[in-house]
């Protein structure tokens, strides 16, 4: 069973759906369901990734508050190892409110948190050295760890033999661009979705912006795009669509970690890119299907099924 190292960002979700506006006032509005979740792109990406089978190793920083109490009973739950999480003094456990529409988006109310202190000392270096792949999510809201950091346990990684992905949280700041530019060298499938790739590159142009990234040193690109499915393109110029499947959207919150998790176990299996990225595209959809992060995945048999018999959406281009 191969380990992963998720690190990055750890939130606790408080979704709500379906939300058509915030009541005026004081008044009250009445909803069908309300969840509380761990998510985050490295805390969503390990709760899937123990649902599908790996072994996994949450690292990042939470809080020593209740919110940081409910994040490791939950995770640990799911047969996550906690132990590279770091509980940080004075700052709270990063937490989201999320007020779901009718049609699945997701508009977030949000405190960062501890993710912004979580620091290059807080890194477990002999979990990374024991481990098979690392998956880095949550750059852009990691303001102590984002840059230069990054690219150093990222570097090591790459020393130790391990396979290394990279997802990312789409903040506008000026600059993306730089704090990216240290680690692509060392990343093996940079995987922003497609509005975060235009936030970051400044282009809008899907082949404009993948030249963008490998004049930075990415080696293998995907760009994940929601109902158009992901599309996979490598440094020799190949490139791949792969379809998302048809679903009834409940919420989309945390689809992108699902189709990183997905991708990670079918690499895991010694699949092939594009059917790993299949079977993240598969997971990423049945996400969409419930409320919160954590809807949806079963079982990698199940997920796999899935994967082999959904109904797939057309992609063009």
């Amino acid at each position: 069973m191969a380990k992963v190292i998720s690190l990055g960002i750890h939130i606790l979700d408080v979704l709500g759906r379906p939300v058509t506006a915030i009541p005026p006032g004081q008044n009250l509005a009445l909803l069908d369901e309300i969840r509380v979740t761990v998510a985050g792109t490295a805390a969503g990406t390990s709760v899937d990734l123990a649902k599908l089978g790996l072994d996994v190793v949450a690292m990042g920083a939470i809080g020593q508050d209740e919110i940081g109490h409910m994040v490791i009973s939950t995770m640990q739950r799911y047969g996550i190892d906690t132990s590279a999480l770091v509980r940080k003094p004075g700052v709270q456990t990063s937490a989201t409110m999320l007020p779901i529409r009718p049609n699945g988006e997701r508009p977030a109310l949000h405190v960062i948190g501890a993710n912004g202190a979580f620091t290059l000392d807080d890194v477990n270096w002999s979990a990374i050295a024991q481990a098979q792949f690392l998956h880095v999510g949550g750059t852009s809201l990691m303001e102590k760890f984002d840059g230069e950091p990054v690219s150093q346990v990222v570097k090591f990684a790459k020393e130790k033999g391990l396979t290394t992905t990279w997802d990312f949280i789409g903040v506008p700041k000026p600059n993306l661009a730089e704090m990216i530019a240290h680690s692509l060298p060392y990343i093996d499938y940079f995987m922003p979705n497609i509005e975060e790739a235009r936030m970051i590159s400044g282009l809008h142009d899907r082949h404009g912006m993948q030249q963008f990234f490998f004049d930075l040193g990415a080696t293998t690109i995907i760009f994940k795009m929601g109902a158009e499915g992901s599309t996979i393109i490598t440094r020799n110029g190949q490139e791949i669509r792969v379809p998302a499947y048809k679903v009834s959207v409940v919420d989309t919150t945390g689809c992108g970690d699902a189709y990183c998790a997905g991708f990670i176990t079918g690499l895991s299996k010694g699949w092939g890119v594009v059917d790993a990225a299949r079977l993240g595209s598969a997971c990423g959809s049945l996400v969409a299907t419930g409320l919160g992060s954590d809807a949806g995945i079963v079982s990698f048999d199940q997920a796999a099924a899935f994967m082999q018999t959904g109904e797939r959406l057309e992609t063009e281009g």
